[in-house]
């Protein structure tokens, strides 16, 4: 009797342990694993209100956009990254939450502007720093933008450049395909503003967008979400005829709420848009860009460094003045 019942028992045990073994329970869409997008419970937004709860814009700017579903930006400033990259994702997977990354540290990283500038020392240490961010998230599921504004700066390079960024690119989309497989990578594709959809087209299949999950249109930019989807759609149409693939897209509707007047740093008037959220004209609407992180020495964050938070143009944003 007791070798029957063990008989009965082994089956039912090893089934759990498949169930709940990670390498197993994960499948190929990060968004069917999770309920809902991750909250960064030290943005610096959060940290900010944390800092402050007696100042009159807190109760603001902790309802809309401190408790709001944003991306953690990781780079030089990260530490070991693979440390970072895994306790960031292995928080978001103990709450059954997606979280949403953004690997930024290319080499001569934002060279056209330089508000933001620095990034890994040279292609063999970005390879190996891209490799380790990859690893750190391992299966768990993730949402990963990659190296903003790294493709629509080709024209700040000399062309080797431009061939070894390509290259680094094309590296870090196969580390995250074979070491984070249950991450959707978006390669970035700058915005509506700055690139013909068939020049963009023609450096996100140079890059590797072919293996990527998708792309990113207007990290940290004001374009209204409907421009985005135009242009969005226009560069997967120019991927297809030209490539053979076509490929979904988010946009960062973080600061797009008013829609952009021209200016990309720290215009005046700008507005938070829709919230983090699947569909709604892409395929995500992704809060990438924190509402009131400066873009830089310029505009209304005149003074500040690019991403620090500035609580009087966040509480401004909230209200589009």
């Amino acid at each position: 009797m007791r070798r029957s019942m063990a008989l009965l028992i082994a089956p039912a045990l090893t089934a759990l342990l498949v169930a709940v073994d990670p390498g197993s329970a994960y499948a190929a869409d990060p968004t069917t694993m999770t309920n809902g997008f991750y909250v960064d419970p030290n943005s610096t937004a959060r940290q900010w209100v944390d800092a402050n709860r007696g100042d009159g814009r807190a109760a603001a700017i902790q309802a809309s956009i401190a408790d709001v579903p944003m991306a953690r930006w990781f780079g030089n400033w990260s530490g070991t990254i693979g440390t970072a990259t895994g306790a960031y994702a292995g928080a978001a997977a103990a709450n059954g939450k997606l979280p949403i990354m953004v690997a930024y540290n290319i080499p001569d990283r934002d060279v056209c502007a330089g508000h933001s500038g620095g990034g890994a020392g040279s292609a063999a240490e970005y390879d190996s720093w891209i490799a380790a961010f990859a690893s750190g998230i391992g299966n768990r599921p993730a949402v990963v933008v990659l190296e903003p504004d790294a493709l629509g700066h080709e024209s700040c390079m000399t062309p080797t450049q431009a061939a070894e960024r390509k290259a680094m690119l094309r590296n870090a989309v196969a580390q995250f395909k074979v070491k984070a497989p249950n991450t959707w990578v978006y390669l970035d594709a700058g915005n509506p503003g700055w690139l013909s959809a068939d020049a963009m087209a023609r450096l996100l299949a140079e890059a590797g967008a072919g293996e990527a999950h998708g792309f990113s249109l207007n990290v940290s930019n004001f374009f209204a979400t409907g421009q985005n989807s135009t242009y969005g759609n226009a560069v997967s149409a120019a991927l297809k005829s030209s490539y053979g693939f076509t490929k979904p897209y988010v946009v960062d509707t973080s600061r797009n709420g008013n829609g952009s007047d021209g200016n990309w740093c720290n215009p005046a008037g700008r507005r938070i848009g829709t919230t983090t959220r699947v569909g709604g004209g892409a395929e995500m609407l992704l809060w990438i860009k924190t509402p009131g992180e400066s873009d830089g020495n310029c505009g209304t964050g005149a003074g500040s460094t690019a991403g620090q938070f500035l609580p009087e143009v966040a509480y401004k944003m909230i209200y589009g003045y």
